[in-house]
């Protein structure tokens, strides 16, 4: 689903760029889940985790009670009354069922302008087209934990040798896009504090931040790979379709090993092994 600084247009960059081998994938900023959606399942051990308490909400309905979810959605109305009067509810921390805040959730997310969650989008848009992805969704989600904590008490908990991080954090000097981070927001100490913690854990760690000055500097530290690509600018594709929005992916490992790697190699997932020239196209 269409999420403030979702990965849909960087999945296929960043999955050759995982580790060849772990047996825990943590997504610390889950938002849409494009990373994880993408993956594909494994023996791995899977953990979702956002501070967005009603996504985390709406995650848990869809893999634990998505009949329930979807029979709340199937007779919603898709009217500006009816969406500012479910954002008022959800405002107001109502005392509704947890199926119910997460139906009125997703009813934002579907209903709103550019998934802005505050505004109508005057769009038609048929809800029950949306099942069979809840049915996939819920699927997918059958052995994935779902948290609901600060990035630095999640990786604190399942940091160990065999961990695996993604992080897709806020990005620098835009963190007011993002709704439901904390009083404060999603501050520049946050920022350290997320490196601080990343460059001490046993395990590995991928993340994808703008291509930022104040980040550049941030992960400047012996044994940091940091790799600059692109991806199409939504914000700007209307007026210039060629656009590009300059990203920096950051890890603490080789990133290019899972490229290298031969396609007979035994690995703990196959992506579908590229060439070191595929690698450099797609980092283009």
């Amino acid at each position: 689903m269409s999420w403030i600084g979702g990965k849909k247009a960087l999945r296929d960059t960043i999955l050759p760029m995982f580790p060849l081998y772990y047996e825990r994938y943590i997504e610390v900023f889950g938002g849409g889940g494009w990373i994880l959606f993408a993956k594909p399942p494994g023996n791995d051990f899977e953990v979702y985790n956002d501070f967005n308490g009603l996504l985390v909400n709406l995650y848990r309905c869809v893999r634990d009670k998505p009949r329930e979810l979807m029979e709340k959605l199937q007779y919603v109305l898709n009217s500006r009354e009816d969406f500012e009067l479910v954002r008022d509810s959800l405002a107001r921390d109502s005392p509704a069922s947890d199926v119910q805040k997460a139906a009125w959730f997703y009813q934002l997310i579907r209903f709103s302008y550019a998934s802005s969650l505050d505004s109508f989008g005057s769009q038609p848009h048929d809800m029950r087209a949306n099942f069979p992805l809840i049915e996939q969704a819920h699927r997918r989600l059958a052995k994935v934990v779902v948290e609901n904590k600060d990035f630095e008490k999640l990786i604190r908990q399942y940091d160990r040798p065999v961990s695996f991080f993604y992080c897709d954090p806020p990005y620098h000097a835009t963190e007011s896009y993002y709704k439901n981070v904390g009083e404060a927001g999603f501050t520049e100490e946050d920022h350290v504090r997320l490196r601080d913690l990343l460059l001490g854990i046993q395990g590995k760690f991928l993340l994808s931040y703008n291509d930022d000055e104040f980040i550049r500097e941030l992960y400047d530290a012996p044994e940091i790979q940091i790799l600059s690509t692109t991806r199409i600018n939504n914000i700007k594709q209307r007026y210039d379709p060629n656009s590009q929005f300059a990203e920096l992916l950051i890890g603490n490992y080789d990133l290019g090993e899972r490229a290298r790697c031969e396609p007979s190699q035994m690995t703990l997932f196959d992506y579908g092994q590229k060439t070191e020239n595929d690698y450099t196209e797609d980092a283009l």
